[in-house]
């Protein structure tokens, strides 16, 4: 066992300023935990001021303030990346392949199992891609006809890089 002898008795000097530092913080920190949790933080804290809604037997939790109505979209990430996306909040909806090579050898790689993905996109998403396996996409203006063609065929509404 170990016993550690200080001379100094009380708190240390650091433990003081952290708990000052929260403790002038304090309405920051809740306001982050709140709006990281959607709103239980403060509901959790205050059970009498907000109702608890129905139920409606879904399993998914959609924060109050964010909209339910998906807006899909087609995106191409600087990584290569390509997926359908909610317009709304950024979240990945389906995930289509990726741009495989370097510079101008780039080719759009389905999401399959034959081209090493885990999750293969479904067969509808397969069946309108199909013929695009494979397609060369050497530079930026390639990644935005890409970016089109697949919203297009997806049936999706065409957002462009600039615009709002």
């Amino acid at each position: 066992m170990v016993e550690i002898i200080s001379k100094r008795e009380g708190p240390r000097k650091e433990d003081v300023a952290a708990k000052q530092f929260l403790r002038k913080n304090r309405a920051a920190i809740e306001g982050i935990a709140d709006h990281l949790t959607g709103g239980r933080w403060r509901q959790a804290r205050n059970p009498a001021h907000a109702p608890e809604p129905e139920r409606s037997g879904k399993l998914w939790y959609i924060p109050p303030g964010r909209a339910a109505e998906l807006e899909p979209y087609v995106r191409i990430s600087l990584n290569g990346r390509v997926v359908v996306a909610d317009l709304a909040s950024g979240r990945q909806i389906h995930f289509l392949g990726e741009l495989r090579g370097e510079r101008q050898s780039r080719r759009l790689a389905l999401a399959t199992a034959q081209n090493g993905f885990f999750v293969p996109l479904e067969d509808h998403l397969h069946a309108a891609l199909a013929d695009l396996e494979g397609l060369s996409i050497p530079d930026e203006a390639s990644e935005q006809r890409l970016e089109q063609e697949l919203a297009t065929r997806l049936g999706l509404s065409v957002v462009g890089q600039g615009s709002e």
